[in-house]
C-alpha cells in the first residue's frame, strides 16, 4: 500500500504583502483557519466587518491588523 502524500503547507506564523484579502484582493492582515483545515485571509476592512463571526468558527486567528497602526480598530471590536 503506497503512503498518502499532500503537498499542503502549513501557514506561515505571520502574513506578508503576498497575503491577499479573500474578498476583495486587498492585503490580508486576519488569517483563520477553520476545522475543516481551510485558511481563509481577510483585508482589515472586512477583518472588522466579519471578525466576531469568524472568531466563533476559527480553530486558529492570526489578527495583524495592529500593523496598520494610528486609528484602525482591531478586528475583535
Amino acid at each position: 500500500m503506497r503512503p498518502i502524500v499532500t503537498t499542503t503547507v502549513a501557514p506561515s506564523t505571520s502574513l506578508t504583502a503576498e497575503d491577499r484579502c479573500d474578498r476583495c484582493g486587498a492585503q490580508a492582515y486576519l488569517r483563520v483557519e477553520l476545522a475543516s483545515g481551510l485558511d481563509l485571509l481577510f483585508c482589515a476592512h472586512h477583518a472588522r466587518e466579519h471578525g466576531n463571526k469568524l472568531r466563533e468558527v476559527a480553530t486558529t486567528v492570526v489578527d495583524e491588523t495592529h500593523k496598520l497602526g494610528g486609528s484602525s480598530t482591531p478586528a475583535a471590536d
